[in-house]
């Protein structure tokens, strides 16, 4: 019997000089909310925000064959009010090879300890409106449904520090 999937993924924060390591998914990601590929500039964007602290990214890479096969993007979000530095939980994405294996759920839960870890008292997130799968998975690990506009629902997880 092979272990599953999502026993062999490691998460790890990629570096400025890691880029490269998912910005095919990066790729495919855009693709799927309808913009035109282009790998090169879906490399330079990453390595420009990581390259200025604009950032965090996390890989999701299969231990045994060390390909990248998810990967999450994290922007900050200050709160004057709570005095907190929070985090946008803006891009996920699966390899669709890889989906249905608890790695998008790895990934979100590597982001809030991550936040957690740095203080942070949320972490939001949107999905489309007709998004009923990612619907399902964020309110599963705890993520509330604030509000929407026509085309996405606005999600937000407060992170007991």
């Amino acid at each position: 019997m092979t272990e599953p999937i999502v026993n062999s993924i490691m998460i790890n924060q990629i570096g400025p000089e890691e880029a490269h390591l998912v910005a095919g998914l990066f790729n495919q990601y855009r693709i799927f909310y309808n913009q035109f590929s282009d790998i090169g500039m879906a490399k330079a964007f990453l390595d420009e925000r990581l390259q200025n602290n604009e950032s965090i990214i996390f890989a999701a890479i299969d231990r045994n064959t060390q390909k990248t096969v998810g990967f999450t993007q994290l922007y900050a979000k200050y709160s004057s009010v709570k005095l907190s530095k929070n985090w946008i939980l803006n891009d996920l994405y699966v390899d669709t090879a890889y989906r249905k294996q608890g790695i998008c759920e790895k990934l979100i839960k590597k982001a809030m300890d991550f936040a957690k870890t740095n203080g942070s008292t949320f972490v939001q997130l949107k999905t489309a409106i007709d998004n009923h799968i990612a619907q399902h998975l964020y309110e599963s690990i705890g993520f509330v449904k604030q509000g929407n506009d026509e085309e996405f629902f606005l999600y937000k997880i407060a992170l007991n520090s």
